[in-house]
């Protein structure tokens, strides 16, 4: 466990030291922010929408007293959904989709000697290949969180009116009362963590995969494992002390 740990601060070390030129990090840097971002849109939209719809439909169900006012379910799904479930959920999700997609891609070009052909050129391998990733993944997850939120608060719009269980006035109602701007500083500070967490994890192992292909689908499997667990202590972390 220690062992890796330090392998770990190495393999963060090299990154920042002899690192490529501005314009080549920057260019690869903006073909992993489509990969991680744009690619991933459509997951984070369909999952986030959808755990709008059922944090409002569920709220609902179980507020059966008289003398709570309908509009504190539009407070709940808000701060439910910027406090936890956007930041959380979404990071998760992304460490499913995104980590896997880059211990296995780091993995192949190890086993394949794709890196070793890159130091040989003299080409600093882990500044060229997973720098970019780990900033491209800094920029594109806070912006997946921004997208989770909105979409989560509209599922639960959707939900809510559609099945009569709240109206739309009483909706924006729970959504505007006692609103702290802060909330939403916080989940995009989780955003970046959980980037940072994903993406320094999911290169870690794969670039030191060794083996064949089985290697590389263990590494895959096991950067994702990692990846959540690591999440999930952060998210606690945080909460303990910024909240």
């Amino acid at each position: 466990m220690v062992k890796n740990f330090g392998e770990f601060l190495l393999f963060l070390q090299s990154m920042v030291t002899r690192t490529e030129r501005i314009k080549t990090l920057w260019n690869r840097t903006l073909e992993e922010a489509v990969i991680i971002g744009f690619n991933s849109v459509f997951i984070v939209a369909i999952v986030s929408a959808f755990i709008g719809a059922v944090t409002c439909v569920q709220i609902s169900y179980n507020l059966v007293s008289p003398l709570i006012p309908k509009s504190t379910i539009g407070f709940m799904v808000r701060e439910m959904t910027i406090l936890e479930l956007a930041p959380t959920i979404t990071s998760i999700v992304l460490a499913g989709k995104v980590g896997s997609s880059i211990a296995g891609g780091l993995g192949t070009m190890r086993i394949t000697e794709q890196v070793a052909a890159l130091e040989v050129m003299g080409i600093n391998s882990a500044s060229y290949l997973v720098l970019p990733r780990i900033v491209a993944a800094i920029l594109m997850f806070p912006l997946l969180v921004i997208l989770a939120m909105l979409l989560s608060i509209l599922g639960g719009y959707l939900a809510g009116t559609l099945t009569g269980a709240i109206s739309a006035q009483e909706y924006i109602e729970g959504l505007r009362s006692d609103f702290i701007p802060y909330n939403i500083t916080f989940a995009l500070i989780k955003s970046v963590v959980f980037a940072f967490l994903v993406s320094a994890i999911s290169s870690y192992k794969g670039y030191f995969t060794t083996g064949g292909a089985l290697e590389v689908g263990a590494a895959s499997t096991g950067a994702v494992n990692n990846s959540i667990i690591a999440i999930l202590l952060a998210d606690f972390v945080l909460a303990a002390l910024l909240l």
